[in-house]
């Protein structure tokens, strides 16, 4: 038997628990990560963290090795820190049709290995992955300006977990039918007719992966696994802004798949300069079979109605929006809310945008309290979660680009800011760009242009209606034509949140119900929670569902008259 079959069979042997228990915990939704989530030493080794800072910063300031990769030459996308430095990294430039051609080349000997000893290797490639989750932290810290316990967590174990989801998902879903069946049909008069019949899940094509700026692989690594395990070569578009970390990931991804004696232009890494506009090239290329988009509503858009040889799996964005009508704890609800809000500086397409309330008041255990007061009190939250500029540089990180800063800088000109944004100074690096967040008062009929785009970024609005039905109106109208990531909902009445729940139900969009403590609506659990769906405009796809997974492979089948002896 050839080194490379035996090594491939022992990764899918060596990954067979885990594989069985990602599949159970996808079915039971309850939690459960085989990724440990603590960047502590006693965790990963004493030198875990040093010898991860010591990966990242040798690769600044040199070209970016991928040992057989197709191209010629180096492309520099410019990339900087949010925290005040250039990274200085090149990568390998690689034309558009050569690397869907090397892509392709590499194909055959992947499909005909199996969704097991596909699974076996994704599961590898993760497990070499999270070995180096330090390295990657850092490259989210300095790409993304995520905080560094954040960029360790969603940049590293969170975004493994995910992957891991998906190959569970592409995985089963591909062992739905049996590899071979024995067809028999009893006949009035003589013998039956029977036939062997074989089943096999055949990629749907080569599949792009078009990433985003500000969760490279959380938001990477669903649609690069299911590909991959459902028989797809991958091609990664990072963002410009963000390469460094997806390319770490390609590097070991082709490192796993060499090992097992595969092609590792199964996986291409297609870097572009900062003036190249690739995506849309590789996009409505006939041999892109497959595309998964994280960012812009306005591009994911141009992706669903172009991209029409494709199938295309998007995540946009929208007007995420909380509903309050009373609480039983309103100092927890603001704390809440004030987190939410802060975390990565609003940076997340899941972060609340539109806050709905009783203009006229609404019952708390602090007494009633009208739309000013409430807004007023959000801000004072926000004061005292980001009162420490230390501990406000842990929650906030920094800015990641000038849009953001445009946002905010537009949205301070309203004239209706309750709580404006401040800078705050990085203890660490001076040079990065630190906000806290705006909170403005909006009226839901002289304000609606305004609250019903998407203001990306620490921006959020609080609206004072006149009744809890009618927020329940409005945020039923606008998720259901612009979309929503999240929901969220504060009422002690079972009546209210019924309500809350059939409007979350006819607009298409998860919901949340009285977070107080220590979860977040901007924070999702990989094989409990999904996140995003199309049953709104946010999103073209759920992470992570079987829907996710089915369109990227088709079962094809052969038969033939079974052998009269009876072999198979």
């Amino acid at each position: 038997m050839p080194e490379h079959v035996s090594t491939r069979t022992d990764l899918f042997e060596r990954h067979r628990e885990v594989l069985d228990r990602a599949a159970r915990a996808a079915v039971e939704r309850d939690y459960w990560s085989p990724f440990p989530e603590s960047p502590s030493t006693s965790v990963y080794g004493e030198e875990a963290p040093k010898r991860g800072e010591e990966a990242f910063r040798a690769q600044l300031d040199r070209p970016f090795v991928l040992d057989g990769h197709p191209g010629s030459g180096t492309v520099d996308p410019g990339e900087k820190s949010p925290y005040g430095f250039p990274l200085g990294v090149t990568y390998p430039r690689v034309g558009v049709d050569e690397a869907l051609a090397a892509a392709k080349a590499a194909t055959r000997a992947w499909r005909d290995a199996g969704p097991d000893t596909r699974a076996g290797v994704a599961a590898e490639i993760l497990h070499r992955i999270n070995a180096a989750s330090f390295e990657i932290a850092h490259a989210v810290h300095h790409t993304t300006g995520q905080p560094f316990v954040m960029a360790f967590q969603a940049g590293g174990p969170h975004a493994q977990d995910r992957g891991m989801e998906a190959v569970a998902y592409a995985w089963q879903e591909q062992l739905r039918h049996p590899a071979t069946a024995r067809w028999t049909k009893p006949q009035r008069k003589g013998d039956p007719l029977v036939m062997d019949k074989k089943f096999t899940p055949v990629g749907r094509g080569t599949a792009l992966t078009v990433a985003c700026n500000t969760f490279p692989t959380w938001n990477g690594y669903p649609g690069i696994f299911a590909s991959l395990v459902t028989g797809n070569p991958v091609v990664v578009k990072p963002h410009a802004g963000a390469v460094l970390p997806l390319a770490i990931s390609v590097r070991i991804a082709r490192e796993v798949l060499a090992e097992a004696g595969f092609d590792p232009n199964l996986v291409i890494l297609a870097t572009e300069a900062p003036e190249e506009r690739t995506a849309a090239e590789y996009a409505v290329h006939p041999d892109v079979r497959i595309v998964d988009f994280t960012g812009s509503t306005a591009f994911g858009e141009w992706l669903e109605a172009n991209a029409r040889q494709a199938a295309v799996y998007t995540e946009k964005a929208g007007l995420n929006t909380v509903v309050v009508d009373s609480t039983d704890d309103y100092a927890g609800m603001l704390r809440n809310l004030a987190f939410s809000l802060s975390l990565y500086s609003g940076q997340m397409c899941t972060t609340p945008q539109n806050i709905l309330v009783p203009r006229d008041g609404f019952p708390t255990d602090r007494g009633t309290k009208t739309a000013d007061e409430f807004a007023a009190d959000l801000g004072q939250a926000l004061d005292k979660l980001l009162g420490d500029p230390a501990r406000a540089a842990g929650t906030l990180g920094a800015i990641v680009n000038e849009g953001v800063r445009d946002r905010l800088d537009k949205a301070a000109s309203l004239g209706r800011t309750v709580r404006p944004s401040a800078p705050v100074e990085h203890p660490e690096y001076p040079d990065a760009v630190l906000r806290t967040p705006l909170v403005a008062r909006l009226d839901p009929d002289a304000d609606r242009d305004t609250y019903t785009r998407e203001w990306f970024g620490p921006v959020s609005f609080v609206i004072g209606t006149d009744s809890t039905g009618r927020s329940l109106e409005i945020f039923r109208e606008t998720v259901r034509e612009h979309g929503a990531m999240t929901a969220s909902v504060y009422s002690t009445s079972e009546e209210v949140l019924a309500a809350a729940e059939e409007a979350a139900l006819d607009a298409g969009v998860h919901l949340s119900e009285n977070l107080h403590g220590a979860v977040f609506v901007n924070q999702t659990a990989a094989f409990s929670d999904f996140h995003g769906t199309p049953a709104n405009p946010a999103a073209g796809a759920a992470l992570t569902d079987p829907a996710f997974v089915a369109g990227r492979f088709f079962t094809l089948q052969s038969r033939r008259h079974a052998d009269p002896a009876g072999r198979q």
